[in-house]
């Protein structure tokens, strides 16, 4: 194995992090650059394509500088991120307008038309999706046809972000497959594009970079802008939840991911294709051709948490709540939290949900709050688990994510309720290490990625079962029942 240095780069919603690791896994250095997006009218999200390959460049410029190494140095990089950020280019790769951001939702009427046209069972069958929404980039294409002809005209490529970056670096267009099923112009049957999407759109598919599987060589840097030279490996690399997963060390049968952070993200990894029939879960590629994930989530976790610290919390601290709900028994004194305060959207689905304190009573002090959201949070987690337990996962262990893994008392509640091992792992960049591991495999240093994952992700620690757990299932039911008679009183009432 060459004893070389990986990049990963993260394209996120309002910032892009770069890391460097080196060929034991470790994190030498870590950069990051933000950006703001633009929301001239409600529904319109957009943000200048050039600032994207701009905070691409100082992101990864920061992490060399800390890692400490000579940029010729670096071997392989991948590029992960967001999904369904749209940019449009001319021949020469320019853009021609500003990037059209995932959180944009214009096209609404045209969504509703793309749905009429094929079907809800149609569109479920080939883009896993479980909904038609306005911000995919099918349902946005269709509107620029209509609205912007001349602009839909000129279009020579349709690129997401990633695509762009890669661009820029490389001078080629090339897509990974694992960042398409949302973009409902990419079939996940066949891992190719839909034909009769693209006939709807009017797209030929020449405007779509050619398609690359999870782990397979993109291409090599030319002479660029950034700080990464020309001849790197690059790595075709899926969106930023599977590349978790995978820089997470989930390679063996029976591990999956979770991210509590702002929102949760669950991802579990499928050897075979695999639906939710009852259209809970939608279905994206693995981190390996052939593999599939299933991405339960949900629009608020850890900003739960946030939001107490803010406005209850009296200038408490993370460490201090989490001292002061140490001291509270499971349960919090019967204090019981829907966390749904952004809506619901999976294992049920409700975006008019909201979330339900239930049980209050004046003898409930701030630990209580605290420890009650990190119980409820951990109840979500597991409302999901079950989920893809129905589905076929045989769910034994679970890698922990995000900040709430900074926690020790939030990991022990996980555990408890979820009445299995919760491991976190020692590199708090699993994102771009999945990235990174993808690149390693790409340029010939590990056999594939499963094998690079093996070796480049080690576990710091692991949270087990304890005294509690058995209380913690009773507590559990009593979540579901709560959560089964509410949640379907919003929007109605």
């Amino acid at each position: 194995m060459a004893a070389g240095y990986y990049l990963g780069l993260d394209i996120g919603t309002t910032a892009v992090k770069a890391a460097v690791f080196d060929s034991e896994g470790r994190v030498l250095g870590v950069g990051a650059a933000e950006y703001t997006l633009e929301t001239p009218v409600p529904d319109i999200v957009e943000l200048d394509a050039e600032q994207y390959w701009r905070s691409s460049c100082d992101a990864m410029a920061r992490a060399v500088a800390a890692a400490r190494i000579e940029p010729a140095r670096i071997t392989a990089m991948s590029i992960t991120g967001q999904a369904e950020t749209l940019i449009m280019v001319d021949h020469a790769g320019r853009p021609l307008r500003k990037a059209v951001v995932w959180l944009d939702n214009r096209a609404a009427a045209e969504a509703a038309d793309i749905l009429r046209e094929f079907g809800a069972d149609e569109l479920f069958a080939f883009s896993g999706q479980t909904e038609m929404l306005p911000c995919w980039p099918a349902a946005k294409i269709l509107w620029y046809r209509r609205h912007q002809l001349e602009l839909f005209a000129a279009t020579a490529h349709y690129l997401m972000v990633e695509d762009y970056v890669f661009y820029r670096l490389s001078g080629a267009f090339a897509t990974c497959r694992g960042l398409l099923p949302s973009t409902l112009y990419f079939d996940i049957r066949t891992g190719e594009y839909h034909r009769a999407m693209l006939e709807f759109l009017h797209l030929r598919a020449e405007q779509l970079p050619p398609l690359r599987d999870c782990g397979e060589r993109m291409g090599r840097t030319a002479p660029n802008a950034s700080v990464i030279p020309a001849g790197v490996t690059v790595a075709a690399a899926p969106l930023d939840h599977v590349c978790g997963n995978l820089g997470s060390g989930c390679v063996e049968p029976g591990m999956i991911s979770e991210t509590t952070g702002c929102t949760m993200a669950v991802c579990a990894a499928f050897p075979q294709l695999v639906y939710d029939r009852e259209r809970r879960l939608s279905t994206y590629l693995g981190s390996r051709p052939g593999t599939f994930v299933l991405l339960p989530w949900a629009p608020s976790a850890g900003m739960l948490l946030k939001y107490f610290r803010d406005e209850f919390a009296g200038g408490m601290d993370y460490a201090a709540l989490d001292a002061a709900a140490a001291d509270v028994a499971p349960g919090s004194e019967g204090l019981l939290l829907l966390p749904h305060c952004a809506g619901a959207v999976s294992p049920v689905c409700n975006p008019a949900a909201r979330g339900v304190a239930y049980g209050v009573t004046l003898a409930h002090k701030r630990a209580h709050w605290a420890r009650a959201i990190m119980e409820s949070v951990a109840y979500l987690l597991k409302d999901n688990i079950l989920a893809l337990r129905q589905l076929g996962a045989d769910i034994t262990s679970v890698r922990a994510l995000g900040g709430a893994a900074k926690s020790g008392l939030w990991l022990q509640i996980m555990a408890d309720v979820l009445d299995m091992p919760v491991s976190v792992t020692a590199c708090e960049e699993a994102t771009a290490l999945g990235a990174a591991i993808l690149g390693a495999a790409a340029a010939g240093d590990f056999p594939d990625p499963a094998v690079a994952a093996r070796r480049l992700v080690r576990v710091a620690r692991q949270t087990t079962p304890g005294a509690n757990s058995g209380r913690y299932q009773d507590l559990f039911r009593r979540y579901r029942e709560l959560n089964s008679l509410l949640l379907p009183t919003f929007g109605t009432l």
